[in-house]
């Protein structure tokens, strides 16, 4: 049975009751020492209710709005010249039809299935003079054919190209004077399929170095999202290069721009052809569309489920200005990436207990012990407990304000990926106001390998089929954790297969909010890049609860779908929100539009103790379906039991170290 903070479930019964109460004046919701009651009418009732407040008709009241549909990615395959790849590979022995065979052959021990890759396959390996050596009869080992670099820390091969990390320590680089002590990670891909986006914001073009241009025809150097990145076009594939660096110095433990310019300009000299098998090439001699087939959503109409539109951030939590971008692409259909449902996608920053991502707070009082704020940049109303982030509908905060680059955001800055926070918040102390990490398992969202070094909190799974290529990270599990749990690259996963549990790390324990950080890339001509992961978490949802959810106009009402239920609908606002408008506080507390420093009284509160704010979210909103009379909902607090997660009986000690 889960601890929970009894003010902190008195807080949210407010909450949600304030805003009923606000937006529908004609529902009476009753509180009693051991028993609540909430007496509301049936849908069209409380649509007509709402209505004649706003004074507008019925059909008004509904909206013509239509929510715009899911889309596919565009993808396009690339057409691949293997005859010059070959010709290379024979240059000083006699050409041979299967010297690429023998290649792949002797690169596998390094390069585990490298001829599964559809194109030529370069990297810092001398396989020609592998094949040479082996053409004279002389002994030879695949390692000792590496080219200053040590074996990869990561390599995938796939219908959809090839990944491949090697992890470089500059002292270890024959003649190098760089400073840099920590490991330098580079990264090189060459695609069969490119995910067609339009050019990120913010991209930066720097003129190429170390005389590339001769060797690599046409080659270009951008900075893009972190890292500096060399593109270059061979046997007409989309080669990049890459390595996250900071321009202007050695800080944040990353190698300068400048110096990650060196290093790759010594790696691009070493690239050759390692392997890879014409025949595999599944698309068309000319560039063509790949079809990607990733929305399957349920018929039937969620009860509970609602969702704010893509690109709707909360108000004043953009960067510089900005909101989000409406971006319905359903990038991948993965597996939802927590266990079990419900679970709830909002803000972490910018909801109750957030940091307002050094945006600044304001100080508004105290809601009894409870401080109450908002975030400078909006007039979100805010309480410092976290606990009362369990609640529809979900907001997505991609672009949301964050200083990491990402060229899908219009002001070119943004949060990368998507806050989530598992079905229910444990607290280890009554009233702490924080919920318990490691209570809820995390899975993988995809069939891929992990990309992850030993300590690092970022986990990438990587997929790779004939018309999918995407990498998902997932933030705040507990690095050791992982570690212990040998969740590391090289490991392949399977869809649904528990990898952690939700978290709360960031450089240390308890630093952030309960929740799991979730996020997506794509190969483009550009690299890879970040893409909005709101959609496909949508889709993965509604699959995951068999209910399709509804989408909220800005205003809080629901759009108008084909596949909404006939008759009126329960505008969004009724169900149980994760913000606390100015509205849900009384008059005197909040006189006119100022925002005093002020308290509610203690009295405000029930006395008596009260469930978990969990139990009351499974039962408020739980309406039945349009009904002829009114209908009851009694709410007996002294007999509900409260949320216990599947997996809290295998959660892990709290570690001391």
């Amino acid at each position: 049975m889960r601890a929970r903070s009894h003010r902190s479930f008195a807080l949210a019964a407010l909450i949600r009751a304030a805003i009923l109460r606000t937006q529908f004046p004609r529902v009476a919701i009753i509180f009693f020492p051991r028993r609540a009651t909430l007496r509301v009418c049936s849908f069209a009732a409380l649509a007509m209710a709402f209505c004649v407040a706003t004074a507008c008709v019925a059909v008004a009241c509904i909206g013509v709005a239509a929510a715009q549909d899911m889309r596919n990615p565009k993808i396009a395959s690339v057409p691949v010249d293997w005859s010059e790849a070959v010709a290379q590979l024979d240059s000083g022995t006699e050409p041979s039809p299967r010297s690429i065979e023998r290649l792949n052959q002797a690169a596998d021990t390094l390069f585990a299935k490298i001829a599964a890759s559809p194109v030529p396959v370069l990297l810092p390996f001398n396989g020609a003079q592998l094949l040479r050596d082996a053409a004279a009869g002389l002994p030879y080992a695949a390692a000792t054919y590496l080219i200053d670099v040590r074996p990869p820390a990561f390599f995938q091969a796939g219908p959809g190209g090839y990944d491949a990390v090697f992890s470089i320590y500059a002292r270890e680089l024959p003649g190098s004077d760089l400073l840099y002590s920590d490991r330098i990670d580079v990264h090189i891909s060459g695609s069969a399929l490119l995910y067609e986006l339009d050019e990120p914001t913010g991209i930066v073009h720097w003129p190429v170095n170390g005389g590339l241009g001769a060797d690599f025809p046409g080659i270009k150097r951008v900075y893009l999202e972190s890292s500096a990145r060399y593109i270059f076009t061979r046997y007409g594939v989309p080669y990049v290069v890459s390595i996250e660096c900071h321009d202007g110095g050695m800080r944040f433990h990353k190698i300068s721009c400048r110096d990650a310019d060196r290093v790759a300009i010594r790696f691009l000299r070493s690239l050759q052809v390692a392997g890879g098998t014409p025949h595999l090439q599944t698309g068309p001699a000319q560039p063509g569309v790949i079809t990607a087939d990733t929305i399957d959503r349920p018929q039937a109409q969620s009860p509970t489920f609602t969702y704010h539109s893509p690109g709707d951030l909360l108000p004043g939590s953009g960067m510089r200005g900005h909101s989000g971008r409406a971006d319905y692409t359903v990038y991948s259909k993965i597996r939802f990436p927590l266990a079990e449902a419900p679970a709830f996608a909002n803000s972490q920053s910018f909801n109750h207990w957030g940091d307002c991502d050094q945006t600044g707070r304001v100080s508004l009082g105290a809601l009894g012990k409870t401080a109450l704020y908002r975030c400078r940049v909006n007039e979100q109303l805010l309480v410092a407990d976290e606990s009362v982030n369990y609640a529809y509908p979900w907001r997505d905060n991609f672009c949301e304000h964050r200083y990491f680059f990402v060229g899908d955001c219009p002001s070119g800055l943004g949060h990368q990926g998507q806050d989530i926070r598992p079905s229910s918040c444990a607290q280890r102390i009554e009233g702490a106001n924080r919920c318990e990490p490691y209570q809820h398992d995390v899975v993988a969202a995809r069939d891929g390998i992990v990309l992850r070094a030993p300590g690092e909190i970022a986990l990438y799974i990587v997929t790779n089929t004939t018309n999918e290529r995407v990498r998902f990270r997932y933030l705040h599990m507990y690095p050791k954790y992982l570690d212990q749990d040998q969740i590391l690259s090289g490991r392949v996963v399977h869809e649904g297969e528990v990898i952690g549990k939700v978290g709360n790390y960031q450089r240390r324990e308890r630093a952030t909010t309960y929740h799991l950080h979730f996020d997506m890339q794509v190969p483009t001509k550009y690299g890879w890049v970040f893409v909005n992961p709101y959609m496909s978490l949508v889709g993965a949802y509604e699959r995951t609860i068999q209910g399709r959810g509804r989408e909220l106009l800005l205003d809080g009402t629901p759009m108008v779908t084909g596949a909404a239920l006939s008759g009126a609908i329960l505008p969004g606002a009724a169900l149980p929100g994760s913000a606390l408008p100015a509205s849900a506080l009384p008059a005197s507390v909040l006189p006119g539009s100022t925002l005093p420093r002020a308290s509610l009284p203690s009295s405000a509160l029930p006395s008596p103790t009260l469930p978990a704010p969990g139990a009351a979210f499974n039962v408020i909103p739980a309406i039945p379906a349009p009904a002829a009379n009114p209908i009851e909902i009694e709410i007996e607090l002294g007999s509900l039991n409260r949320f216990t997660s599947d997996t809290a009986g295998y959660a892990r000690q709290r570690s001391n170290d």
